[in-house]
Formats: C-alpha cells, structure tokens, sequence
C-alpha cells in the first residue's frame, strides 16, 4: 500500500454505533443517533477543521507567529430532504498568539482552505465554504 492511501476499519457496537480508525490508532466512536457519540455528518464537521486546523497552525509558525489558541467552530447546514447532505460549511477560526495579526491569520486560512486542506478538496466544489475570524 502506497503512502497516499489511508485505511480504516469500523466495527459495529450495537444500534447505529460504529467504532474504529485506522490501524494502530486510537479509536473513535461514531453513532448515526448521537446518543453514545458523535454522529457520521458531525464527523466530517471534525476531519474538515482538524485539518484546516492542522494547515494553519503549521504555516502561522512560518510567518514568526507564535501560536496559543487555535480554536475553530464547524458549521454544516443540511439539506431536509435525503440524503441531507450538506448544503453549506461554515468556520469561525478563533486564534491568538505573539507576532499575530489579521493579515498573517487570513493568508494562512487562505492557503489552507484553497491550497492544501485534503478534507475541503475531498469535498463537493459545489458545497459554498464560509469562514470567519476573532483574533485574541
């Protein structure tokens, strides 16, 4: 298997829960009623600010930012009809840090979100991608 492949594995646990992940990881819950976990969509809420997230906290270090909170708020708007796939993505980046300024934190959102996130362009282009910014 070649480095640019992943692999996961889920196991059913009972009612709509799944755990699982990839070989050798810790495991993460999923459950499609979120009752014992985060639901499926709620996942991918995650995998697209923890990368975006992962993006900018390693370009703001290159722009002489030290970096002390990287927080971020997903928001998904679905769609009421099956398959309630998402029909908007929302992210508020709350960040702070020495030598930060407005300018350092839009281009490193910038780049993550139209060059290198792999989550946002592993998503559907048509999906619109919002995003905003508190700094402090």
């Amino acid at each position: 298997m070649s480095d640019a492949t992943r692999t996961i594995t889920l196991d059913w646990t009972g009612a709509l829960t799944f755990r699982g992940g990839p070989p050798g990881a810790p495991p993460i819950d999923l459950d499609g009623d979120v009752i014992r976990a985060p639901g499926p969509m709620h996942g991918l809420l995650v995998a697209l600010a923890g990368c975006a997230g992962a993006d900018v906290v390693s370009i703001l270090p290159k722009m002489q930012v030290d970096l002390t909170t990287c927080r971020i708020e997903a928001t998904g708007e679905r769609h009421p009809e099956p398959p309630r796939r998402y029909v908007s993505l929302h992210l508020h980046f709350h960040l702070a840090g020495s030598g930060l300024d407005e300018v350092k934190a839009r281009r490193a959102i910038t780049l993550s979100l139209e060059t290198y996130c792999s989550v946002r362009h592993s998503l559907d282009p048509s999906i619109p991608l919002t995003w905003d910014l508190t700094l402090g």
